[in-house]
C-alpha cells in the first residue's frame, strides 16, 4: 500500500475541474493511504471561498464541496506534534509553516507528499527534502 500526504492545492482538484485533476483522482484508490494535517480542511475550505469570491463555484457548488470534505478517505492528524520539525523545515527551506506542516507529516509517516503547488516543489528541488 502507498502512503500518501495530500494538501489543498492537490484537495481542491478532486471536486473542481482543473489542470491535473485527473492524476489527483487517481490518489482516491483505495490502495493507497491518504494522510493529512487538519487544517487541511480549513485551507480548503479557504481556497473554495476564493473561488466562490471569484465567480468561478456558485454558493451551491461550494457548500456541495465542504459537505463532502468530512467524508473523504483521509487520515487526519492533529498539528500539534508536527509544529516543531515543520518549524525546523520552515527556518530551514524559508517555507511557512502551513507549507511545511505537510513535509513534516510526510516525514512522520514515511510517505510522500504530493503537492501542485508549484511555488512550494521548486524551492525544495535543491534541498534533501526534494524527492524528484
Amino acid at each position: 500500500m502507498s502512503r500518501f500526504v495530500v494538501d489543498a492545492s492537490v484537495g481542491i482538484k478532486w471536486f473542481v475541474p482543473e489542470i491535473h485533476a485527473d492524476a489527483t483522482k487517481r490518489l482516491q484508490d483505495p490502495a493507497h493511504e491518504l494522510h493529512i494535517p487538519t487544517f487541511f480542511d480549513v485551507e480548503l475550505a479557504n481556497t473554495v471561498w476564493q473561488q466562490r469570491r471569484r465567480g468561478e463555484l456558485t454558493r451551491p457548488e461550494a457548500d456541495a464541496i465542504l459537505a463532502q470534505l468530512p467524508l473523504l478517505p483521509l487520515t487526519r492528524h492533529a498539528e500539534a506534534d508536527l509544529l516543531p520539525i515543520a518549524f525546523d523545515r520552515a527556518d530551514q527551506y524559508q517555507r511557512t509553516v502551513d507549507d511545511c506542516l505537510y513535509l513534516a507529516l510526510a516525514v512522520r509517516e514515511n510517505g510522500q507528499l504530493v503537492t501542485a503547488d508549484d511555488r512550494f516543489v521548486n524551492s525544495l528541488t535543491s534541498t534533501p527534502a526534494h524527492a524528484g
